[in-house]
């Protein structure tokens, strides 16, 4: 058995395979970067190497580095997890050849399967569906439009390389080609070290449909069923479920049989899984790739068919063997994974970074309870973190499992509706929507009929009106109010005048306080009145919220009745000295029985302006420059491709907002910027 194992990754699946690890006894040694030193896996590792640097480069993908801290540590094995070099060969060369035990395939299965290319081509000699599909490598411009004509527009641009929707493009035609093929390899050599593409036709809608299979030293190859990930954003999956609602019977046992059949294929060991393009309507399925490696979206797998696929690829690379077929049995109700991602989809899903303040999932452990809900995390619920520039978006996994796909779903969107998270933008607001979607939830049929949610949903659907807050009408106001009640104790507090007075005095007592709080683009005003320290009125926008009466009020948590129905709601309210330039609040946390809404304070009084010049283009948030599109004398119009910015592994294109002439770039590429970094500054036409 192994005794000490190096986990060569990061964030939540690092704290996941620590998890299975004390089970069983195991010793874990993390490695980290410095923007993690801090981060929650490096204090629940046994053992932590620091391997220096901030970008991936530096740190993650330094082989000899984490091998020569396993050297360092004693350790007898390095898992991977997944990203990073969990689908390198190279490296799982090197550490077998270390003398180390390798947690994932063995290198030739990498190898064949972690080229898509190379994938796609055995498949083909196997027998296997296929879409069209051509190798971009080495192609000039020209080459590169035959090729994309022969295949047909649309075309996916995809990297050979790697997943999670790195260096994926959708081309609709000719025009777009030179820009997307360009971009996409720059993306994919950035991600994986490995720029090579290739041209695949694009189906839409469509659906996703996955097999995990397992494999081991024997020969015997296994699955534990399908994976349905069709909604997506950016051809990223944002919710997982097993099993897949889309299939029938037939098509079912076609997709097991085909995937087993690939593993058996190329001798395959250890946890991988078969992906593949199911048409919309199910009646086609096509091959598209091997993920050698644990997917994020495993838990929900685990869930419905009771094993711990991180403990079975410990034994299996021990030497253990997997379970036959037939003890392995069918799903055991249904299960739904969302990813909570830190970016705002109401303005086309900006990433956002910094300091994690508030976290907190209700009712969600760390373990996979029989029926309920669990949270893998970067971060503890009830704690604190950060989310880096330099790394992948994704704060956390939450999970839930229960007899029916619909149950499932209403499970899942109540822990995440009922979450509190402070400090950075998310996908929340968007996730619980889509869960109670009645498009996305179909029925419980198991006909396949329904549409339950296709890799077009997010594109029938706007995700900015999907992202926006959960709270709406009275709900808000009285969430609103409850921040102001709980703002004016907190000021009143860290007010050095009036520090010892009770709460809510005034010189005037007919004239009431008022807060102006924001929620995206929305004001709301809030009223309150104190007479002898009882709260005599309270209104938002002028309207009264019925007979208030506060039983409680601090920095933590409101207690408020209104006209008799009494809610508690928790309160964070939050200071931004470095931007304020004070210790006053500016942002107020809510969470209540409806649901939680961040608000922001508007101040008295106006913020001063920026000293950017005239014409400037700002970064909007912290990165990394990788194009600059432009130089001083070029003339652009409005929309015109200024910059590109890579961050969280994204890559972000900043267009001029005027028509002009360029008159300064202060940036070049491999610059790394700050949020309002003046990257272009453009002088604007004169008007006509």
């Amino acid at each position: 058995m192994i005794e000490r194992l190096l986990i060569a990754n990061r964030g939540e699946i690092a704290r996941r395979i620590m998890r299975t690890c004390r089970q069983l006894g195991v010793e874990t040694v993390a490695v980290y970067s410095d923007p993690d030193a801090d981060a929650a896996f490096v204090g629940d590792a046994d053992v932590a190497v620091a391997l220096g640097g901030e970008t991936p480069g530096e740190s993650y993908l330094r082989v000899e580095a984490i091998i020569d801290a396993a050297r360092r540590t004693g350790a007898d094995a390095i898992h991977p997890g997944y990203g990073f070099l969990s689908e390198n060969a190279g490296f799982a060369r090197a550490v077998t050849g270390a003398g180390l035990t390798w947690v994932g395939p063995g290198p030739a299965a990498i190898e064949a399967m972690g080229s898509k290319l190379e994938a796609k081509a055995r498949m083909e000699a196997a027998g296997v569906p296929l879409l069209p599909s051509a190798d971009l490598t080495g192609m000039g411009a020209d080459e590169a439009a035959g090729a994309a004509e022969s295949i047909g527009y649309p075309v996916l641009i995809k990297a050979s390389a790697g997943g999670g929707g790195r260096g994926m493009r959708i081309v609709p035609g000719p025009a777009e080609l030179a820009e997307a093929v360009a971009g996409a390899a720059r993306e994919a050599e950035s991600a994986f070290g490995d720029g090579t593409i290739y041209a695949e036709r694009y189906v839409s809608p469509s659906r996703h449909v996955e097999v995990q299979i397992f494999g081991d030293a024997s020969g015997r190859v296994v699955h534990f069923g399908e994976r349905e990930c069709s909604v997506q954003r950016r051809h990223q999956k944002i919710i997982e479920e097993a099993p897949s609602p889309s299939l029938d019977d037939a098509t079912r046992s076609a997709l097991h049989a085909a995937a087993v059949a690939a593993g058996e294929a190329i001798g395959y060991t250890n946890a991988g899984t078969v992906e593949f393009l199911l048409t919309a309507d199910g009646g086609e399925f096509f091959f598209l790739e091997v993920n050698t490696r644990l997917q994020v979206e495993h838990p929900v797998t685990e869930a419905v068919h009771g094993v711990d696929l991180v403990r079975l690829q410990l034994e299996v690379a021990a030497g253990g063997a997997v379970p036959h077929q037939d003890a392995i049995g069918p799903p055991d109700g249904h299960a739904v994974e969302a990813r909570l991602y830190a970016e705002d989809p109401t303005a086309d899903y900006l990433p956002s970074t910094g300091p994690v303040r508030t976290f907190v999932v209700p009712g969600a452990a760390s373990t996979d309870p029989s029926e309920g809900v669990r949270l893998d995390s970067a971060i503890d619920s009830g704690s604190s973190g950060e989310v880096s520039r330099f790394y992948d978006p994704m704060v956390a996994k939450v999970i839930a499992h229960a007899p029916t796909r619909t149950a499932a779903a209403r499970r899942l969107a109540s822990a995440l509706a009922g979450s509190r998270i402070d400090g950075i933008a998310t996908n929340r607001e968007l996730l619980v929507r889509t869960l109670r979607h009645p498009e996305f939830l179909g029925d419980d049929s198991g006909t396949g009929s329904s549409n339950r949610g296709d890799s077009d949903f997010l594109v029938r659907n706007d995700p900015a009106a999907l992202g926006r807050p959960l709270l709406d009408g009275e709900d808000l106001a009285v969430a609103a109010a409850a921040a102001a009640l709980a703002l004016q104790v907190v000021n009143r507090a860290t007010d050095a005048n009036t520090a010892g007075v009770a709460s809510g005095f005034r010189n005037v007592v007919t004239d009431p306080q008022r807060v102006v709080l924001a929620v995206g683009e929305r004001e709301l005003t809030v009223e309150y009145l104190f007479r002898r320290g009882r709260l005599e009125r309270l209104a938002v926008d002028g309207e009264d919220l019925g007979h208030p009466v506060l039983h409680g009020a601090s920095a933590t948590e409101v207690d408020l009745a209104l006209d008799g129905l009494r809610r508690r709601y928790a309160v964070s309210p939050r200071g931004a000295p470095a931007a304020a330039g004070s210790d006053r609040v500016s942002t107020v946390a809510v969470a209540g029985p409806a649901g939680a809404v961040t608000l922001s304070v508007v101040p008295r009084f106006g913020e001063p302006t920026s000293g950017g010049p005239a014409g400037s283009t700002v970064a909007s948030m912290p990165g990394t420059v990788v194009k600059v599109a432009v130089e001083p004398g070029d003339r652009v119009a409005d929309g015109d491709v200024l910059v590109v910015l890579e961050a969280m592994k994204m890559e972000l294109t900043v267009a001029a907002t005027v028509s002009g002439v360029v008159a300064s770039v202060p940036v070049e590429a491999g610059d790394g910027v700050e949020a309002g970094t003046v990257l272009v500054v453009v002088e604007p036409d004169e008007p006509a």
